[in-house]
């Protein structure tokens, strides 16, 4: 190793300014190994005002290991200088930890400006078996997979002290008095979350006479797929156009839970399965709400992850077998919302802890 160091991990942000997914993820990581290790990790943020080539070569020579959660910041802004960061990262002979969520499920385009990043990193952080796999079988890219380590994954968000009110929030009350019932859905919206087929769940319990109300709280990611005008066209083709919310962005976790106070169930038909990456279901399990999800694809899904695993031991999560057609959803969903809320014990800085500390071990 060349150059004098000061501390064990370098971690590639967005600065605070940048709300989403990607960016809080990447502070909690580096709060709690930080609270872990004091004085031993640091944040470099990179914007389109901040991290000259200049400020990126001393960062990194001040560290032994550079982490990026790329893209640090969710596919907006800034996607080169993370790369020139991991490229200076191994030119100084640093070590580059590399976290990646997903693989298959990105669209191609978005695929490819991974592709530098897997070829710098000399670690690359997973969280699920499945997508694990799926980068082993890319015929371009398969033998980084051999760099890969599995991690436990946190939710990003913590249920807070009280909730806030909002317009939506009265809505969804008012719904509720109407006898509607709210089929939640938190999270971004993108193909890989199969948005429409809960739709397609949503039109069998309105024939069924049960008034459905189907509550997106989140946003549509803006790339070059046509997904929110497909979805409003799939909502209108089924008679759901006024039986469908969807909330965009919400700032604050006080008013995420206060929507989540009104759900009844939350549905994720995912046609790939549960995985062990999918941070939004560990939210949403959160609220005490009963959760129904399709069963994972592979046996070992989350043998990495035992406070995953114990959650569907409870029945927090309430599994349907891959592949069970729409009416099986409907009647899941019609079984579970008789049952009262429950709040299962969550230990959310444990989590996190998990998670540091497999991270630590790669620095």
């Amino acid at each position: 190793m060349t150059g004098e160091t000061r501390y064990r991990a370098l971690f590639l942000g967005a600065g605070p300014q940048m709300h989403c997914g990607v960016g809080q993820f990447t502070r909690l990581l580096q709060e709690t190994i930080e609270k872990l290790e004091p004085g031993t990790s640091a944040t470099l943020t990179l914007t389109r005002s901040e991290g000259s080539l200049a400020e990126i070569w001393r960062a990194v020579g001040a560290t032994q290991s550079v982490v990026c959660n790329f893209p640090i910041v969710a596919w907006k802004r800034v996607m080169f200088t993370p790369l020139l960061a991991m490229a200076i990262a191994r030119l100084r002979r640093r070590k580059v930890v590399l976290i990646q969520h997903e693989w298959t499920g990105l669209h191609w385009l978005r695929r490819i400006t991974y592709m530098p990043a897997l070829l710098l990193a000399d670690t690359i952080v997973m969280f699920s078996p499945l997508v694990q796999r799926e980068l082993a079988s890319d015929p371009l890219l398969g033998w980084t997979a051999r760099k890969s380590v599995l991690a436990p994954l946190p939710p990003n968000i913590e249920v807070p002290v009280g909730i806030e009110d909002s317009k939506l929030r009265h809505r969804l009350i008012a719904a509720k008095r109407d006898g509607r019932l709210l089929i939640g859905h938190f999270g971004s919206i993108y193909p890989g979350k199969q948005p429409n087929a809960l739709l397609e769940i949503g039109a069998i319990l309105k024939q069924r006479g049960l008034k459905p109300l189907i509550v997106y709280i989140g946003s549509f990611i803006r790339g070059v797929d046509k997904v929110e005008q497909e979805f409003h066209a799939r909502a209108r083709e089924l008679g759901l156009a006024d039986d469908v919310i969807v909330s965009g962005f919400v700032a604050s976790d006080h008013k995420v839970f206060g929507l989540f106070s009104e759900i009844d169930a939350f549905c994720y038909p995912l046609d790939e399965g549960l995985t062990a990456r999918r941070s939004s279901i560990l939210t949403c399990v959160q609220s005490g709400r009963p959760l129904i999800v399709a069963g994972p694809a592979l046996p070992e899904e989350f043998d990495h992850h035992p406070r995953f695993k114990e959650l569907i031991a409870r029945g927090a999560i309430v599994l349907v077998a891959r592949g069970a057609d729409n009416e099986t959803y409907a009647d899941r969903i019609a079984s579970v919302v008789k049952r009262p809320p429950v709040h299962w014990p969550f230990d959310f800085d444990g989590w996190w802890k998990d998670i540091a500390e497999a991270v630590r071990a790669q620095l």
